[in-house]
């Protein structure tokens, strides 16, 4: 049997942090570290650890002792939160990661860029070019060799909230060829000093050319990873598994489509008084899944998500097509705040 994974913190929300969870526990035990660990995530762990990774010292050095008597094999955490307590217990058991600086250092954008790491990066404000379009290149690095698995295309929501509406991966992107783009994450990884982990390295697209806007030293959120399996057939949640544990995965693409992922956001502030999906929605050519991610009854912003779905296809266009299709399948009724009180 292989040896177990130590992972940081499972994850809030079922309906993003399962896929990444579940493809882990595929290849390796998860031993899970979480104060309270969501039921959704028990039948794919191995152990459990019911103590917060978040919480200092005391903490970290309860969770190397017990990595340490389950004979750990690397470290892992799908949360920003937890980046900097991954590096400290991973370095701790002298498994491979992040050093704790670098993890340190990706934590503040604003400070990453003017931070001696940052020196090296092409990064920018996102608030100088708020109209550029931002992409996001998801990068495996294997002892320095630097891969772009996919290209994330982000479909911006209405302002002021701009909210992403659409992520979007091609496995024939055009920046997938884009020497810009591939010098900008070169530069970026090597500024950083990272060898190996899987990176989530976001970027906007200027007139001055790709500048960097944020690097997540971790496996991205929203369903990207089911999203770049779903196109290209790399796994990212097991090469970060494979990376973390000293080996090297296999990232060659297995296959050439297109997959999306949309998002449905109140109209209004207010409280939901109606949410239902038809189950016709899965009946959709290129449907993939529905999830609904509020309940009735609940008070919600136009910033909280009510729901999402995940199309495949072969091109972006007709993954567009399809999420439209199933988008129809959706109501959702707010009570604006007002009328609520």
């Amino acid at each position: 049997m292989p040896q177990p994974v130590l992972l940081l913190g499972a994850g809030r929300r079922r309906a993003y942090d399962e896929f990444a969870l579940a493809r882990v526990a595929a290849v390796r035990p998860v031993l899970l570290v979480d104060a309270a660990p969501p039921a959704w995530a028990l039948p794919h762990l191995a152990g459990h650890l019911a103590a917060d990774p978040g919480k200092g010292g005391a903490t970290a050095s309860a969770v190397v002792r017990f990595a340490a008597r389950h004979r750990v094999r690397g470290v892992l955490t799908l949360s920003d939160e937890y980046a900097v307590a991954a590096a400290t217990i991973a370095a701790q058991l002298g498994l491979p990661g992040l050093s704790p600086a670098t993890a340190a250092a990706f934590a503040d954008p604003a400070a990453l860029r003017a931070s001696p790491a940052g020196r090296g990066v092409p990064a920018d404000d996102p608030a100088d070019h708020p109209g550029a379009p931002r992409v996001c290149a998801e990068t495996v690095v294997l002892d320095g060799e630097i891969r772009i698995a996919a290209i994330t295309r982000t479909t911006p929501g209405p302002a002021p909230a701009r909210q992403p509406l659409r992520h979007t991966v091609h496995a024939h992107d055009g920046l997938l060829h884009n020497r810009f783009l591939r010098l900008a994450v070169d530069r970026t990884v090597h500024a950083l000093g990272v060898t190996r982990g899987v990176l989530h390295i976001g970027l906007r697209l200027t007139d001055r050319g790709p500048r960097v806007t944020d690097v997540t030293p971790h496996l991205p959120g929203d369903l990207i990873p089911l999203l770049v399996r779903r196109a290209t057939g790399v796994d990212l949640a097991q090469a970060a598994a494979a990376l973390a544990t000293g080996e090297l995965p296999d990232t060659t693409p297995t296959r050439q489509r297109a997959a999306a992922v949309q998002f449905a956001y109140p109209a209004v502030t207010g409280r939901l008084d109606q949410l239902e999906l038809c189950p016709d929605a899965a009946r959709e050519p290129g449907a993939d899944r529905m999830i609904l991610t509020q309940d009735p009854g609940s008070p919600v912003t136009v910033t909280d998500r009510l729901a999402l779905w995940v199309a495949v296809g072969d091109t972006p266009a007709a993954c567009e097509d399809a999420l439209g299709r199933m988008g129809r399948h959706l109501t959702a009724v707010i009570v604006p705040l007002a009328t609520a009180a």
